[in-house]
């Protein structure tokens, strides 16, 4: 009789963790589904358009206006994201991951970041070029899309989801999320890109991450965490996942206004808010986004 009551008590897990499995399965194809259409979408609205152009310029023109300290601090962390960085970078990830020995995991999730930079300089020097659509000085007319400084923050925040134990993911995602969403809102600030090139960035991570989590899946890797009671964690999600919707209203909010409005230097600046919120704001939800999709989730 206990032995039938074990049994079936087995059986009940193993349903509900191939249940999970099969959830976040669809939620990884999903994800980078949907990712390449949003990609795609954003190029064509914000590169291929004359009103894109003309708004994206105009809000370069306003970051004109930001402090002087603002735009130190922005060109100091941006300054540091250097190759001999992006390879400290890769270098942890691959520490973490050793010492799990899960040398597969480390190998994939190192992928991400290296990819993540071939296809982000692919597209922008080969494949996704900016016509001249309207009339721009030089500074303003140069093809950043997509910014490879926010793909080098984004792909290694979904690097550290796939190689942080699951019991301190929540950690990690307080310290790498708080800087990637910075790098994304700089880039704007030190006029380094434009707001569609960091939401085109964080499109190419979650989806390199979404197949990175699909290919470890198939090899059986992915399993059920003991998730336990982690209240700061959840806290911290939520109120991100909050400011990241509120950060996203006020940028659509003010391009919506700003757009309607005949450009002058207040609307140059409003237009470098709007800019800086978005990216941020993208910044915010795509990490999250990705971060969701391995809930209750682990490398086994």
């Amino acid at each position: 009789m206990e032995a039938a009551v074990a049994r079936a008590a087995d059986e009940a897990v193993l349903n509900r963790d191939s249940a999970a499995l099969v959830r976040a399965r669809w939620r990884w194809i999903a994800v980078a589904f949907l990712s390449t259409p949003f990609l795609v979408g954003i190029y064509i609205l914000a590169v291929r358009t004359t009103t894109g152009q003309r708004l994206e310029n105009a809000a370069l023109r306003g970051a004109d206006q930001a402090s002087p300290g603002e735009v130190s601090t922005a060109d100091t962390a941006l300054d540091h994201i250097t190759l001999y960085s992006l390879a400290g970078a890769i270098v942890v990830i691959g520490v973490i991951g050793l010492l799990r020995r899960k040398f597969k995991l480390t190998v994939i999730a190192v992928s991400v970041i290296v990819l993540g930079q071939v296809v982000t300089q692919g597209l922008k020097r080969f494949v996704l070029p900016r016509p001249d659509l309207v009339d721009a000085a030089a500074g303003y007319a140069h093809n950043s899309f997509p910014s490879g400084h926010t793909t080098i923050a984004m792909t290694v925040l979904v690097a550290v989801i796939l190689v942080v134990p699951f019991r301190l993911r929540g950690l990690a995602m307080f310290v790498v999320m708080s800087w990637a969403v910075g790098i994304g809102a700089y880039t704007v600030t030190a006029k380094w890109h434009r707001a569609s090139d960091t939401l085109g960035a964080d499109a190419i991570a979650i989806t390199l991450g979404s197949l990175a989590a699909l290919v470890l899946l198939r090899r059986g890797m992915v399993c059920r965490a003991d998730k336990g009671v982690w209240l700061l964690r959840s806290m911290y999600a939520v109120l991100f996942g909050v400011f990241g919707l509120i950060t996203l209203v006020l940028g659509l909010v003010l391009l919506v206004v700003s757009a309607q409005q005949v450009l002058d230097e207040t609307v140059e600046y409003n237009l470098f808010l709007a800019s800086n919120s978005l990216a941020a704001a993208g910044s915010m939800l795509f990490g999250l986004l990705y971060w969701w999709t391995w809930r209750d989730l682990e490398v086994r």
